[in-house]
């Protein structure tokens, strides 16, 4: 049930929902009696069961992030335990294997097996339809073979105001205008064990103005780079010798210029059959591997620059 970006505050779950604890204890959604766990992570690293609350073993290997998300995870389940519900952890690892990989170019080789099937994955999940591997698709609840949202148990049985009172110990009570929302419940626990105590509004102003600058930096830095410069122009020209328009040649748009600008010339909610969707697939496959082809030295060059200056903005 884990949520990977809805930070919430933990705090007492109302007088109603602790007056439910010991029916909880006998419902679907309680804590295991047995000590048994059905925690389980998409990224591997197995379970163990503390104090009745699933926990996640982190895998050895795991970057930092990755192990933040483990942590999280881990103490959210450890509080909604001491509050009487059962939460199953789940950290979905991305894999550098992954089937699914979206194709941008950075990896050349398979972005080209990638686009020679699914051009930019636009109409693909229309053209296959029980394909898991197409992007954007959910074809048995799985994308590239892998589980995108874990089942579990954790709810089953519930009652309206047992879930209501499930969700007060996870999220917090539900705010009463938009204005006072706010992190809450054991979600922030988790969060805070993770990635530390929340800022202050002034701080998290100031932190996020500090960031602002700096990807406007990073911006300057990349679009003001000789060599992407002269590698932009180049694949401006060549796309322009395909037919392909182009609408910037600054480097920080030019990755996905063609993918977004394509993607915005589609009415929003379009839907096709599958027999509607293969002529546009195949037209997509043959813009997405000139596209590939006409940045191949471009892509090279600025994305590991990128790296070194994150940026945000103009498509990328």
């Amino acid at each position: 049930m884990g949520m990977p970006k809805n930070t919430l505050r933990s705090y007492l779950i109302t007088a109603l929902a602790v007056g439910m604890l010991p029916l909880l204890a006998a419902c679907g959604g309680s804590g295991d009696e047995d000590g048994k766990s059905g925690g389980s992570s998409a990224a591997g690293g197995g379970t163990k069961n503390v104090d009745g609350a699933a926990q996640l073993n982190i895998p050895e290997g795991v970057n930092a992030e990755a192990k933040k998300e483990y942590i999280r995870e881990n103490a959210i389940s450890a509080c909604m335990k001491k509050e009487g519900f059962t939460y199953t952890p789940h950290v979905t690892a991305a894999s550098s294997a992954d089937p699914n990989h979206d194709g941008d170019g950075e990896d050349y080789a398979a972005a080209k097996k990638y686009r020679q099937k699914y051009g930019f994955g636009t109409y693909a999940a229309a053209a296959y339809p029980d394909d898991p591997n197409v992007p954007f698709s959910n074809a048995g609840g799985k994308v590239g073979g892998k589980t995108l949202d874990p089942v579990d148990d954790d709810t089953k049985g519930l009652t309206p105001a047992q879930m209501k009172a499930y969700e007060a110990a996870l999220y917090g009570p539900p705010a009463k205008t938009k204005a006072e929302e706010k992190d809450a419940g054991c979600t922030l626990e988790g969060n805070t064990a993770a990635y530390g105590a929340p800022l202050s509004a002034a701080a998290e102003k100031k932190k996020q103005n500090a960031k602002t600058e700096e990807n406007r930096q990073n911006g300057l830095a990349l679009n003001g780079d000789t060599q992407l410069v002269q590698l932009a122009q180049q694949y401006a020209a060549c796309l322009k010798e395909q037919g392909i328009p182009v609408s910037t040649t600054q480097p920080t748009g030019m990755a996905y210029m063609v993918r977004i600008d394509l993607t915005n010339k589609i009415p929003e909610g379009s839907k096709w059959t599958k027999e509607q969707a293969m002529p546009l697939l195949t037209a997509d496959i043959g813009i997405a591997l000139k596209d590939l082809e006409c940045g191949k030295k471009f892509r090279a060059a600025y994305f590991p620059k990128e790296k070194a200056n994150p940026y945000w903005g103009d498509g990328a």
